[in-house]
């Protein structure tokens, strides 16, 4: 599958690989939680493991759904399905109305993820991760992986969504999860201005509050319509943005960095 002829992997693999260098090198300069004893005890274990947990989620994805979210597209196009294509909607417009149902679809998959206990099981390696930082946006399970490209290709379909535009969603999705999870400090005014239309690190960092309460909110990855849309939005933690505390209690700091652990954490009890 070529894009202005590169292929649909090296272009998602390039956008992956520019933000998540320039993420790294602004949460060094730029952090907003500064916590020594985290950072030197875990980090560099946690980022091995949640880097090691993307790789076998990569993997597994392409082993069982080689074609991906573009490829489901350019499928449904080849046999013109979906709604999109059957009401004639220009090209333009079906790719701006594809990127935002795809971005709605993605923040109900994520509401379910903590809705329903068979799912939460499996979400709940994302929020066992005792810091918050770009590499926490990796750190899915190769199991909710599998089940959220199931989930947008469904979507994908019944659209016919344009494959161009699902490539940029994806892109955008990508590095969208790593912005909004990263431990970075923007201006008050910058940060204010921007949660009016996207997910913003201030604004999702709430939802991994070790607080039942504050982790029921913020489920947005890039656009922040829904939650306010929704009445899920929190606009700040009760314990204040520099002393809000993440992961979840039960299982602690230690055992969530280790990758055996993980990945055996849907499938344990409690």
């Amino acid at each position: 599958m070529l894009f202005y002829g590169v292929a649909e992997p090296l272009w998602r693999l390039i956008a992956f690989a520019t933000a998540f260098a320039l993420l790294a090198l602004l949460e060094l300069s730029h952090p907003r939680l500064e916590r020594p004893e985290l950072v030197k005890a875990l980090k560099a274990r946690r980022w091995a493991t949640n880097l090691s947990i993307l790789v076998l989620s990569s993997v597994f994805l392409r082993i069982v759904f080689p074609a991906a979210a573009t490829g489901v597209a350019l499928w449904a196009d080849a046999h013109r399905y979906g709604a999109l294509p059957a009401l004639g909607v220009p090209a333009l417009l079906s790719g701006l109305i594809a990127f935002v149902v795809l971005d709605f679809a993605v923040w109900l998959e994520h509401v379910a993820s903590h809705k329903l206990p068979i799912l939460w099981r499996i979400h709940r390696v994302h929020h066992a991760d005792p810091g918050v930082d770009l590499t926490t946006a990796l750190r899915f399970h190769p199991l909710e992986i599998l089940l959220s490209m199931v989930w947008k290709a469904a979507i994908i379909v019944l659209l016919g969504a344009p494959a161009l535009s699902v490539l940029l969603f994806e892109i955008v999705l990508n590095a969208g999860a790593m912005f909004n999870h990263a431990n970075l400090r923007l201006q008050p005014k910058i940060e204010r201005r921007l949660r009016c239309f996207i997910v913003t690190p201030d604004m999702h960092r709430i939802h991994h509050s070790v607080e039942g309460i504050e982790t029921d909110s913020n489920y947005g990855f890039n656009l922040s319509i829904w939650d306010r849309l929704f009445s899920t939005y929190v606009a700040q933690p009760a314990s204040g943005d520099d002393a809000i505390e993440t992961g979840l209690k039960a299982y602690g700091r230690d055992a969530p960095i280790k990758l055996a652990w993980s990945l055996m954490l849907p499938f344990r009890r409690g």
